[in-house]
């Protein structure tokens, strides 16, 4: 439906009339033109015609219509492709009938079909063999694409069973259409003894006990005896750690059982934790369950060396011990005959000084590049401290010289390492340390981390310094009488917590290595699912440690049985990056090799694959959930032979329409091409008349 408005009055029209009348009268009207009466009136009347359309067009009339679009319902097909649902139906005849509801559909309707288990993906295959299930990420998925289209139907296929994500009945999804779900799986209790969860960390430290808790289950099972046990799965076969009997004391057994274990070998190790069978479960699966957990030999040996016994010393090892992982021990100026390579990081107290000068230990600290943490007092002698680092060098002091009473302020935009906000807020309250007297000048390569504040002066003296000095990272605290602080801390907020993460800290930034291979290969966890692609990173680094990327790399991964998996990285911007896919379940090393400029460069590392069994732990199906989702969203619950039944209930469901929407759509009557050519006709035809009759 069209029509024309214009923006002028219309009596305007009237005016382009009279004004298309003057020009063929002034024309026409007693014309020299030797023709007949009716070629004249005719030639007249085209000028008429023409010039009043073209008065007419100079009033901008506007032509508007009505748009008509007819957008088709959709219906969109949605399948659990994960395997509880595999185990517990028919998959063949499923398949036949699944296919089948989607051809009858398909005939009057634009049908979008998804699968869903781990993830959500739009695709045909119904493969059964996903290791999770994520209901609430399909509804969303849908609504989010779908609830602002012409959405007829939501058709779910699913057992009910999720393990990921939360729980779909619960959540508000704007889906405008009826919601179908169809009940797969097996609602019957039968007897089952099971696995329920297992919780455990991910990371142990060497030495260390860790708790592994168990969930366990059984159904219709009363009376039976059960044996749980935890055992080591390793490349030399398995050894069992623990065992005890259980005996199942109704038809819903659920117990919990902790496992404390010894972290005795360093690297990612597979336990293994198995309940034996108790005849005519359901399924065996669930029986046994593999976890695997980082063992890092984090251990730090770190040695207080001291010119004598002093309170800082009890201080700085109750609060390095407070670390699970540090072992402190304290020593005494020459009396010492240890080795300090044995330590990773050497702490001298009151060191050099006048009397003990500790020239032996000072040249094995700097030939071993042991990171070394100096706390000076106010009477030690400075060229000796000078001599032993250049972060933070003293002028003045000495044992004539009284010391000064500072406290400490944070050093603005210090960053090496991070400080809580609590610890920053107490550090200008701890009480005043004793520091030299003399002036303090700050050494290349040092950073400061406190400095001092004399009375009610801020300075700009450091009081604590950290960097590198002759090649190993090293720390200056230019005062003593840490234990003070200690002590504060706890009167003050009940703990030493923010003592005891500043000297942490110190510590952790002190011992930290620098990595210096020019090839560095890495896994973007230490453990992987079994389901998740294995992910390696590389960098390559020439003379000057650019990073570089022109050579090419290759990597090989070896895998239980010794087998073997060849990739070759793929070049990044300025790295190497490899993706390669999921692997089977099990312990993996690999071996990457690059050269640069003739020199072959390796880097080597380990990594695991564990396993993802949820899907197999529980398979009774939840069709209360279906239920309760269908008669949420006006749908109703099926199951498998009702679906041909479903397709022909959708072909006459009124909610299953071609939805029309109409748009007036406005444009100007200039643009209409048909308009030009009239205009172009009459005038021609004008012209021509007026040839053929021997005018101009």
């Amino acid at each position: 439906m069209e029509n024309i408005s214009f923006t002028y009055p219309l009596w305007y029209l009237l005016l382009c009339g009279l004004a298309g009348l003057v020009v063929a009268l002034l024309l026409y009207y007693r014309s020299a033109i030797t023709a007949s009466r009716p070629l004249l009136w005719g030639m007249a009347a085209l000028r008429f015609l023409g010039y009043t359309l073209l008065a007419v067009l100079l009033l901008a009339p506007l032509l508007r219509f009505l748009q008509t679009d007819r957008q088709e319902p959709i219906i969109v097909l949605a399948q659990d492709v994960s395997e509880s649902v595999g185990l517990e139906t028919d998959t063949t005849a499923y398949r036949a009938e699944w296919a089948a509801l989607r051809e009858a559909l398909a005939r009057d309707h634009r049908v979008v079909h998804y699968t869903f288990g781990s993830t959500v993906r739009e695709e045909d295959e119904l493969s059964f063999s996903d290791k999770q299930t994520n209901l609430d990420a399909v509804l969303s998925e849908i609504a989010d694409l779908y609830g602002n289209q012409n959405l007829g139907a939501v058709v779910l296929a699913t057992d009910g069973i999720y393990n990921q994500g939360p729980n779909p009945a619960y959540r508000d999804l704007p889906l405008r259409a009826p919601v179908y779900t169809v009940g797969l799986g097996d609602t019957t209790r039968r007897r089952d003894l099971y696995i329920n969860r297992v919780f455990h960390n991910r990371i142990a430290y060497l030495e260390d006990k860790f708790v592994i808790q168990v969930d366990l289950s059984a159904r219709n099972a009363a009376g039976e005896r059960t044996a749980l046990t935890v055992s080591r799965v390793g490349e030399a076969g398995t050894s069992v750690l623990h065992t005890e009997s259980l005996t199942i004391d109704g038809p819903d057994f659920f117990t919990t059982r902790e496992v404390v274990l010894d972290a005795d070998r360093a690297g990612v190790q597979r336990y293994r934790i198995a309940v034996s069978t108790i005849g005519q479960e359901v399924t065996t699966a669930n029986n046994q369950r593999d976890i695997f957990v980082d063992v890092l030999d984090g251990r730090q040996s770190i040695l207080l060396l001291a010119a004598a016994p002093h309170p800082d010393l009890g201080a700085l090892r109750q609060a390095l011990v407070s670390g699970r992982n540090n072992e402190v021990e304290i020593a005494y100026g020459n009396k010492f005959d240890g080795r300090l390579s044995d330590y990773d990081l050497v702490v001298l107290h009151h060191l050099p000084s006048a009397v003990q000068r500790v020239s032996r230990q000072l040249e094995e600290l700097r030939a071993g590049n042991i990171p070394t943490l100096f706390i000076t007092g106010p009477d030690l002698p400075a060229p000796l401290v000078n001599a032993a680092q250049e972060l933070l060098q003293l002028s003045g002091g000495g044992a004539q010289v009284q010391g000064n009473e500072v406290t400490a302020r944070l050093a603005p935009g210090f960053s090496a390492f991070t400080l809580s906000e609590e610890l920053r807020q107490a550090l200008p309250t701890y009480p005043p340390l004793s520091a030299p007297f003399g002036e303090f000048r700050v050494g290349p390569g040092a950073n400061p981390v406190l400095l001092q504040r004399i009375g009610r002066v801020d300075t700009e003296y450091p009081l604590l310094v950290v960097g590198e000095s002759r090649g190993r990272r090293t720390g200056v605290l230019a005062a003593s009488g840490l234990w003070q602080w200690r002590l504060y801390d706890y009167l003050e907020y009940g703990n030493h917590a923010r003592f005891d993460e500043l000297v942490s800290q110190l510590a952790q930034f002190l011992t930290v290595q620098e990595d210096k291979r020019r090839f560095r290969v890495s896994v973007a966890e230490n453990i992987f699912d079994e389901n998740e692609p294995v992910i390696l990173d590389g960098e390559l680094y020439n003379t000057s440690y650019e990073l570089v990327n022109d050579p090419e790399a290759r990597v090989v991964i070896t895998g239980p049985e010794d087998r073997e998996y060849n990739y070759t990285f793929t070049r990044t911007a300025n790295a190497y990056a490899l993706n390669a896919g999921t692997l089977p379940v099990g312990n993996y090393r690999y071996r990457a090799t690059a050269a640069h400029n003739g020199e072959e460069l390796v880097s080597e590392g380990r990594f695991s694959v564990q396993a993802v069994e949820v899907e197999r732990y529980a398979l009774e199906a939840d069709h209360g959930l279906l239920r309760q989702l269908s008669e949420r969203y006006g749908g109703s619950l099926l199951f498998p032979g009702q679906l041909a039944a479903l397709a022909d209930f959708l072909a006459q469901s009124e909610a299953v329409k071609p939805v029309l929407y109409q748009t007036v759509t406005t444009r100007s009557v200039l643009n209409v091409k048909w308009i030009f050519f009239l205009l172009f006709g009459l005038f021609v035809a004008e012209w021509g008349l007026r040839r053929w009759s021997g005018g101009y």
